[in-house]
């Protein structure tokens, strides 16, 4: 594969700097701020950006290196260079990695389990992996892990672990990025966000009903500015915004995001015994793109690993891996890793983010579920 260098830390001391306080906050601060009395349990549900394996556990798809250079230094299923912002948020209450509910070879389920698959959605309900199947298997899991604690396993959930587990949902931006993909217009994009609103409604009083009562939000990303979708738009649209992404797209996710808020503060009324945390993902994913330099970023719309070089070096055909495909060097500064999913770097930083409580709706730490 060719190289070429977004940007060269070590040429640059004070984006080294700047890069590297990124890193601190997740591991210095956060284990400062994030101290679990009692041993965590997640349970997450989801689409590629927290698929820890899952696709790669449940179809034996090949997701090939250069994925996973950054930490593991070699592919684990996940889309990006290294860690997930799911996977920093693990490391934050020091508990390990969360396995994919798939993968059986060498996986222990103590700390949950992880049901995200790449390419989920909401709709249709009844297909591979979306959000529904993705909890009628965590209901099975449950069935199987309790009746296997009260048999002796140690190395499962019992019913103390559900009750207090975090229930982490991450999931709506297939459902958008899919109706765009077949040419639906605006307006009929729009009129489909209430039904994946309400299947994510179902999917949350459902594990309620079977005892959570945790659960963590995540609202959906500036769809606009994936550099897929930018590299498949008309370069004379008028349809781009100051930072160079698809107004429309992004608004799109600002009123799926905006009715995602409205479904939290209706249900924290219904379940008064339950605590719902809302996390606005996509503003702190457009501040970043947006303010890229001001993070230690460059060229923040090119992807990292990809093909056709710039603007995006993204083509759909030649995914990232595919030979011919371009990556650029390690700690260049890429926030992008293949035109879809984030670079390592750009997850510490939204992780911290994230950790800082300030985009949460209420204002509650992470690890409020394990005191």
């Amino acid at each position: 594969m060719a190289s070429y260098n977004i940007l060269s830390i070590s040429n640059n001391p004070l984006l080294f700097l700047i890069i590297s306080a990124a890193y601190i906050c997740i591991f210095v601060v956060t284990p400062v701020l994030c101290e679990c009395k009692n041993a965590p349990v997640l349970f997450n549900f989801g689409d590629s950006n927290s698929d820890t394996g899952g696709l790669a556990a449940g179809l034996g798809y090949d997701v090939s290196f250069p994925n996973g250079r950054t930490f593991f230094n070699k592919s684990t299923g996940r889309l990006s260079d290294g860690r997930l912002v799911l996977d920093f948020l693990c490391q934050s209450i020091k508990t390990g990695l969360l396995n994919p509910y798939l993968d059986a070879i060498g996986s222990t389920f103590t700390n949950g389990a992880n049901f995200a698959i790449v390419g989920s959605r909401t709709l249709p309900k009844y297909i591979p992996f979306s959000l529904n199947i993705q909890v009628m298997q965590f209901f099975h899991f449950k069935r199987r892990s309790t009746e296997l604690v009260a048999s002796g396993s140690r190395h499962m959930v019992g019913d103390d672990g559900f009750r207090n587990a975090l229930y982490m949902i991450d999931i709506g931006q297939n459902d958008l990025a899919d109706s765009f993909a077949k040419n639906l217009s605006y307006v009929q994009v729009v009129k489909k966000i209430p039904s994946v609103v309400m299947e994510i409604r179902n999917s949350i009083k459902a594990i309620y009903e079977h005892g959570g009562r945790k659960f963590w939000v995540h609202n959906t990303g500036p769809l606009g500015c994936l550099p897929q979708k930018l590299s498949l738009v008309q370069k004379n649209s008028d349809d781009f915004d100051s930072f160079g992404c698809v107004s429309s797209y992004n608004q799109a996710a600002q009123l799926f995001n905006e009715a995602l808020s409205h479904l939290c503060q209706e249900l924290r009324s219904e379940m008064k015994d339950a605590a719902i945390v809302y996390v606005d993902i996509y503003r702190i994913k457009y501040d970043i793109i947006g303010n890229a330099t001001k993070y230690g970023f460059s060229n923040p719309l090119m992807t990292c690993c990809g093909y056709g070089g710039p603007p995006y070096n993204y083509n759909i055909k030649i995914p990232c891996g595919q030979p011919g495909t371009q990556v650029c060097k390690e700690g260049s500064g890429a926030v992008f890793w293949d035109g879809i999913h984030y670079t390592e770097a750009a997850n510490a930083l939204i992780a911290s983010k994230i950790l800082s409580m300030d985009y949460s709706t209420p204002h509650m730490a992470f690890d409020f579920f394990c005191q």
